[in-house]
């Protein structure tokens, strides 16, 4: 694939984008234990929470993504302390700032997603002033081929974004959604606070397992 510059957009399978994303997202998330062991790239990988698809990959499988990516210059290995450990290198490899590099690392990790969610979820990677900055980076990365508005679901008040590192993706499904005046009944009031609660438990959630992998890392994980 080539982006509208001319340079060359890599093709990932799905662990490999996910592997990448997961390096992303605890490099700013958990700093004091990244780079990340093997063994914390594979928790990070089949993570119930904050993921679509949730997948289970064995040790080997997520072994040679590492190995694929680094042959592509998108992750590097360090040999401090007792183990190997690993490190993203999405900016350079993919010649992109860090605002693009975040807001792929969440689609790499949760799927094709509004302009609206892909703020929210990447809030702790890059915090954007507005939906207007999200929009404007999704734009620059669909010029570059990195990227693609879905069609508008029937149903959807919103278009979703989508990676192509992992090849074209599937078209939308249909929402099945409440009559007008059903949905017209819902305060805004009570929409946004509901957003703001999943929001506050996906934070909590995240900052559980974060504890859980500091603690395994001191274990020696």
């Amino acid at each position: 694939m080539r982006d509208a510059a001319g340079g060359s957009v890599p093709v990932l399978s799905l662990l490999e984008a996910r592997v990448l994303g997961v390096l992303v997202e605890k490099q700013h998330t958990v700093p004091d234990t990244y780079p990340l062991t093997l063994n914390a790239l594979v928790a990070g990988c089949n993570q119930k929470t904050s993921r679509d698809p949730v997948i289970e990959a064995a040790e080997a499988e997520v072994q040679g993504a590492l190995d694929h990516l680094k042959s592509r210059s998108l992750v590097v290995e360090s040999s401090g302390g007792r183990v190997m450990r690993y490190a993203h290198n999405a900016g350079k490899g993919l010649g992109l700032p860090p605002q693009s590099v975040a807001l792929l690392a969440v689609l790499f990790l949760r799927g094709p997603q509004t302009a609206g969610e892909l703020r929210i979820s990447s809030d702790r990677l890059h915090r954007f002033g507005d939906i207007l900055a999200v929009e404007g980076f999704l734009r620059e990365l669909a010029e570059h081929g990195f990227v693609r508005e879905l069609p508008r679901s029937p149903g959807a008040r919103e278009t979703r974004w989508a990676h192509l590192l992992s090849g074209e993706p599937a078209a939308p499904a249909a929402v099945h959604s409440a009559p007008d005046g059903a949905r017209d009944a819902v305060a805004a009031g009570e929409t946004a606070a509901l957003r703001a609660r999943v929001d506050q438990l996906e934070r909590e959630l995240g900052a559980l397992r974060e504890a859980v992998e500091q603690l395994r890392a001191q274990l020696g994980g």
